[in-house]
């Protein structure tokens, strides 16, 4: 069977934008009379034929469309303090992208060790797994944002922070206060984890203090675990790990 090679037009006037263009000629070496499959980032999937394929422009015709619905009801909206190293942000913006979410937003807290980000290198490894993950909806990226800027912006469904302090209030799994089709945001800290005052601040404005299990983990696991919890109410089947004992349900990482 032929390989279908996706690629992303967000307005579909008939000629691929000149990044996707170039990777059509110059990396999957396409030309005239090749199909190839479109999604515009917004749930539209469409088939098409390559009319004109030279110089850096790719005009092609659409043969037949298809709007897709979301993979899940509710939307995922995670809230993550960047890492020191921006690699490991890159790799968690690749992975999540992968899995599927709608809004990620970068926060700057008061144990942030970078302040600065790549926003279109950051928009470009979105597009490039969006399209091979074969996904249709491309997620929204935030720039950063201040911790309690954030906070003080309108969420509707739950709201969860997730910390390693002891002592506040006893903390469920997240995915034990997790609600099915109920739209989630999700906050995971810098390395050095949240504040006190940040998470006693969060928890003033709604958000409920979570675990994720017993391992220690490094900031972009833990979000992308809280990520791979945040979906799992959403799935057709029960995808959830647990161990019971009359009511009581342990979840280990």
């Amino acid at each position: 069977m032929r390989e279908v090679h996706y690629l992303y037009d967000p307005d579909l006037r008939g000629e691929l934008p000149e990044e996707e263009a170039r990777h059509a000629l110059r990396v999957l070496r396409l030309g005239e009379g090749d199909e190839i499959r479109l999604v515009d980032g917004k749930g539209g999937l469409y088939e098409a034929e390559i009319t004109e394929a030279r110089g850096r422009r790719v005009s092609y015709k659409v043969l037949t469309e298809e709007h897709t619905e979301p993979l899940r009801q509710g939307r995922l909206h995670l809230a993550v303090a960047p890492t020191k190293n921006s690699e490991r942000m890159e790799w968690l913006v690749e992975k999540a992208t992968e899995i599927g979410f709608d809004e990620l937003t970068f926060l700057l807290c008061r144990h942030s060790e970078r302040r600065t980000l790549n926003m279109e290198r950051l928009e470009r490894i979105v597009v490039a797994a969006m399209k091979q993950s074969q996904k249709a909806w491309k997620p929204r990226l935030n720039p950063l944002m201040d911790f309690s800027e954030f906070l003080q912006g309108e969420r509707v469904g739950g709201k969860y922070i997730c910390h390693c302090h002891e002592g506040l209030s006893l903390k469920p799994h997240l995915l034990e206060v997790l609600r099915a089709g109920e739209d989630a945001t999700v906050l995971v800290g810098p390395e050095g984890d949240f504040s006190l005052e940040e998470v006693q601040e969060a928890e003033r404005r709604g958000y409920v203090g979570v675990s994720l299990g017993r391992s220690r983990l490094r900031t972009e696991t833990a979000a992308l675990a809280a990520l791979l919890w945040m979906s799992c109410p959403y799935q057709p089947q029960d995808v959830a790990l647990r161990v019971a004992k009359g009511s009581k349900r342990e979840y280990n990482i």
